[in-house]
């Protein structure tokens, strides 16, 4: 029938189209860091490598009913602000995908894309002074996890495949001590395949692979962190900020917006991070958090008096309704707030609510369901913990009368 002729057409020219190569301009920069273009055929093209205004020669990868995906075989016309990359394996490595932009373009890309995402998914203009926050652009992160290839040497893992890349001892977004540490003999002699290290912003070195003894866990998982005039105890096994250098300033601003209050309820809380940050000024704290090993560390974080639940966020939002007391702070993983999580608040009296997230995209989503509440956004600010990646994290307020 003619339904089915028209999709074996589209069929053929999708695959007809895959490997041509183009002549594409650059319109502007896509959220993940692609440039963005359109083709002869009026189809939306994502090329990674290019960056906007530049004339390129790109070749097709993915081609699909509605738009294409390509990569950058030749800059013909390059921006002003495109650099040699410094890390020899760019390109290779899975990591890092914008060392060819100057970081002062990378912080213009991500405010362009982050501009275009609240516009399409929440309806919502950001104010023209939108602030992306940053420290250091190289020598920044703390937190990685590395595998070990066949040559004993500890790197990450190709980009689309899973052979394993040895640039860790060299990566040049790592802070000096946990590059020093992958190529020290006690690393090297770790018998695992994967190794997950933190460095506690003190030099300090700690490390959790699957297997561990409860001894070594005890000697070499467990770290300290100082921040803000706290102590925060974690281990390299759960969750902790990448990028120690820049936290404080989120903390601050977290700080500011928070204030002071009877109730503090921190879900999603890891290991009470922000909780223990704020504990001093809320007569009450409840920490929210499914993972037992996270929570293990907010025992020793949080003082006695604070309640401690082990069940998902949108299982306690069930049970327990928010009042209008409440200080209420998120920070949810990349996937954002579950929807049952966004009704339970919608109905409650929650005037206000403070969201850290790691993906615009859930952010912008979960906005728009807070807006059909009658919330509406204060402030939006960025914070550029991964230079060198299309990365950002954000931090919202939200309001309702």
């Amino acid at each position: 029938n003619h339904r089915l002729m028209v999709l074996r057409e589209k069929f053929v020219v999708c695959c007809v189209m895959k490997d041509k190569v183009f002549t594409l301009e650059i319109e502007k920069s896509a959220q993940g860091g692609d440039g963005f273009a359109h083709l002869p055929d009026g189809r939306a093209c994502f090329v990674q490598g290019a960056l906007p205004s530049e004339k390129i020669i790109a070749k097709i990868t993915e081609s699909k009913r509605d738009y294409t995906k390509a990569e950058t075989l030749e800059v013909l016309v390059p921006h002003s602000l495109r650099v040699a990359p410094r890390c020899p394996y760019y390109g290779q490595c899975g990591g890092c995908s914008l060392q060819h932009a100057d970081f002062s373009l990378q912080k213009s890309m991500a405010e362009e894309s982050i501009r275009d995402t609240f516009r399409r998914f929440a309806r919502e203009e950001l104010p023209e002074n939108f602030v992306i926050h940053s420290g250091n652009s190289w020598e920044y992160r703390n937190r990685i996890r590395v595998q070990k290839n066949r040559e004993n040497v500890w790197g990450f893992r190709a980009k689309k495949s899973h052979q394993i890349i040895p640039v860790a001892p060299t990566c040049p977004i790592l802070v000096p001590k946990l590059r020093e540490f992958l190529k020290s003999p006690e690393a090297l002699a770790i018998q695992a395949q994967e190794l997950q290290v933190f460095e506690n912003g003190n030099g300090e070195i700690s490390y959790y692979y699957n297997g561990m003894s409860n001894q070594e866990f005890s000697e070499k998982s467990e770290s300290v962190v100082e921040i803000a005039g706290k102590k925060i105890h974690s281990d390299a096994s759960v969750f902790f900020q990448s990028n120690l250098g820049l936290l404080p300033v989120l903390v601050k601003r977290v700080l500011e917006e928070a204030g002071e209050g009877s109730l503090l309820v921190d879900l999603f809380s890891g290991v009470g991070f922000f909780a223990t940050i704020l504990e001093d000024s809320f007569e009450k704290i409840v920490a929210v958090e499914r993972d037992s090993g996270c929570l293990r560390h907010a025992v020793k974080n949080l003082k006695n008096s604070a309640e401690f639940i082990t069940t998902p966020a949108e299982d306690w939002l069930q049970e327990n309704m928010m009042s209008k007391n409440a200080t209420l702070i998120v920070d949810p993983p990349r996937t954002g707030l579950p929807q049952s999580a966004v009704e339970v608040l919608l109905k409650s009296s929650l005037p206000r609510l403070i969201y850290v997230s790691c993906n615009p995209v859930t952010l912008a989503r979960d906005l728009k369901l807070f807006k059909s509440g009658g919330f509406s956004l204060d402030s939006l600010e960025g914070f550029a913990f991964y230079p060198q990646t299309p990365h950002l994290e954000m931090l919202a307020i939200l309001s309702r009368k």
